[in-house]
């Protein structure tokens, strides 16, 4: 009976979470995990550039006035001039909250998703862009087709999809040799994908280093794609032949 009533009886004693969160050291150096934000077209979505803030906020136990002096020294380009003309957004008296808002506001994409559906169908890897790059460009679009909810299940239901049409635009806009590899696998996700893109690429350069060797042409000569440029040395030579033979045959004086 004695042992009963002692399980039952509330902890006195017992620390809660914030007791807790007050004895932890901070750390600060968890900073070097927040990438730089510009807030440009090619920059990470706002909302996870603050949760990656946050995220590293609990794990180093900082403070509100530490998030936001984080953020600022994160702040580049367009985000750093905002930062710097909103006097505000120094105040110390800000929350991070209204911190946050006022980033949200400024910074919020006006264009319809329809817009980001359109630009993530025509994405197609560029000249010297590498498979692995051109990834990150799709995945950035991807990311930016994803409606923001407070279903949990809806919001997975989201990503999933988005995670289906990034595997269908990034199979559909690398380049033609490892686009026809990749179409006749059956692929689950985008990063088997990628690792095929990649296999295939290096095969190419592979084959343009023996072809550069057996035709002399300098490693140097082999573009991004895996082609050999025509080299200066053959064309110089060339030169230089012509030359010798206009030359001999110019009729002594």
């Amino acid at each position: 009976m004695t042992d009963q009533a002692t399980r039952n009886a509330p902890t006195q004693n017992a620390p809660n979470d914030a007791s807790l969160r007050r004895a932890l050291p901070k750390d600060l150096s968890i900073a070097s995990l927040v990438p730089k934000w510009s807030g440009g077209e090619t920059a990470l979505p706002i909302n996870e550039f603050f949760d990656t803030i946050e995220g590293s906020a609990a794990i180093g136990n900082w403070t509100e006035a530490n998030q936001k002096q984080v953020c600022a020294l994160k702040l580049t380009d367009a985000a750093r001039a905002f930062y710097s003309a909103t006097p505000e957004l120094r105040d110390p008296a800000i929350t991070w909250q209204d911190f946050k808002a006022r980033f949200l506001q400024r910074f919020r994409d006006v264009r319809p998703v329809q817009y980001h559906f359109g630009q993530l169908y025509m994405a197609r890897q560029r000249k010297g862009e590498t498979a692995q790059e051109f990834l990150h460009r799709c995945r950035l679009l991807a990311r930016r087709t994803v409606p923001c909810t407070t279903d949990p299940v809806l919001q997975q239901g989201y990503n999933e999809q988005a995670e289906r049409m990034l595997l269908s635009a990034f199979t559909n806009g690398i380049l033609s040799t490892a686009r026809r590899q990749v179409r006749y696998t059956s692929l689950a996700t985008v990063e088997e994908a990628l690792r095929i893109a990649v296999t295939v690429s290096q095969a190419e350069i592979q084959e343009a280093r023996d072809s550069a060797f057996y035709l002399d042409a300098e490693v140097a000569d082999i573009t991004p794609a895996g082609r050999v440029r025509e080299p200066a040395v053959r064309h110089t030579a060339a030169r230089q032949s012509a030359g010798s033979a206009a030359q001999s045959r110019k009729p002594v004086g």
